[in-house]
């Protein structure tokens, strides 16, 4: 699809203008010891930000001459928040009990609406006459917001229909499913996917690689706790955002999810041997292999560089994306520990002036 139609991106776009051109570069290899993600893998980021690529491709060396990250996919849910409003206290209670009586058939049509999504939990908030639904779901191998939307939409119209009680209004989402948004429900629970990595670096490398010390980067990360708690971040880490941006652009994924997706938190440790702990836990990682833009011809190469497009690879896609970010994380820390941030950006991020 050299030069593709309104008619061939149908489905992804309306009003059909032209594309946006994003230079994409390869940072890596990495790493991974994943349950799905195995063996090395080169990462294509789409950035117009210099010394990006070249700062996770440094947290990339780091990781594999330490022998590689484990990564695990913890659990995973998506979310769609319907609102009901009854007519008074008394039926808000009997509805309460109603939805939980009918929650196999709220499975079943889930079923009738959706080859992929799964029904998971129902976990009802009441406040007064009012009742919010946070509806959870699986949803394979697609990030799955259009597909939550559509099942939430269909149980919600059986509900207005079939509950006894006086259903006064209903609204399919109330800002409660924390749908790209930081948010305290998601980042304590999961939205998307919730993805842990770990390892440990030896000293050796910290010093040959990160140009720092263990020491230094366990104390910045504590500086940096402080700061996070002094703003009202959400998590703790610092700039999980960039590298997800980067990947979500280049591979096909909701860009505006990196909202949500942003949220988590880093563990730099000094350990009792001198070496480096390093942690990463993403709990809201929204992506997919299939649907979305994951089929537009750069999007499907970039996921095809690391074996990520398609069905049956939405977790290994996961996994090598907590991978990623842990080595933004490491790179990023190493040079704001030792000094060597602006001096990096200046080298890198900067154009020379024309004489």
């Amino acid at each position: 699809m050299p030069n593709p139609t309104a008619k061939d991106l149908r489905g992804n776009i309306e009003n059909f203008l032209g594309m946006a051109r994003v230079p994409v570069g390869l940072a890596g290899p990495i790493l991974m010891n994943g349950d799905h993600a195995k063996g090395e893998f080169n990462i294509p980021l789409a950035t117009t930000e210099g010394a990006l690529v070249a700062s996770f491709s440094r947290g990339m060396k780091a990781i594999t001459v330490a022998g590689g990250a484990t990564v695990k996919v913890i659990t995973e849910g998506v979310q769609r928040a319907p609102y009901f409003e009854l007519v008074d206290l008394t039926t808000a209670v009997s509805f309460l009990t109603w939805v939980q009586q009918h929650h196999a058939d709220f499975e079943r049509i889930t079923g009738e609406h959706s080859r992929y999504a799964k029904l998971t939990t129902i976990s009802p908030t009441l406040e007064g006459n009012a009742v919010t639904l946070r509806i959870s779901f699986t949803t394979g191998d697609a990030a799955g917001q259009n597909m939550v939307t559509i099942c939430t939409d269909r149980i919600c119209h059986y509900i207005a229909k079939h509950f006894p009680g006086e259903v006064t209004n209903w609204y399919l989402e109330v800002n409660a499913s924390g749908d790209k948004k930081a948010n305290y429900a998601s980042f304590q629970s999961v939205r998307g996917k919730r993805v842990c990595a770990e390892l440990v670096l030896p000293r050796k490398i910290v010093v040959d690689v990160l140009k720092t010390t263990p020491e230094k980067i366990d104390h910045f990360g504590r500086a940096a706790c402080y700061g996070a708690l002094q703003t009202g971040t959400i998590g703790v880490h610092a700039h999980l955002a960039n590298g997800l941006a980067a990947l979500f652009i280049a591979c096909g994924q909701d860009a505006a999810c990196v909202a949500e997706a942003a949220v988590g938190t880093v563990k730099m440790e000094l350990t009792q041997a001198g070496d480096l702990y390093a942690s990463i836990t993403l709990p809201n990682l929204i992506v997919g292999t299939v649907g979305g833009g994951t089929g537009l011809p750069t999007q499907r190469e970039c996921l095809e560089i690391m074996d990520c497009f398609g069905a049956g690879k939405a977790n290994k896609f996961a996994e090598i994306t907590a991978g990623v970010c842990l080595a933004g994380e490491l790179s990023i820390l190493a040079a704001l520990s030792a000094g060597h941030f602006s001096s990096a950006h200046e080298r890198l991020g900067r154009k020379a002036v024309a004489k």
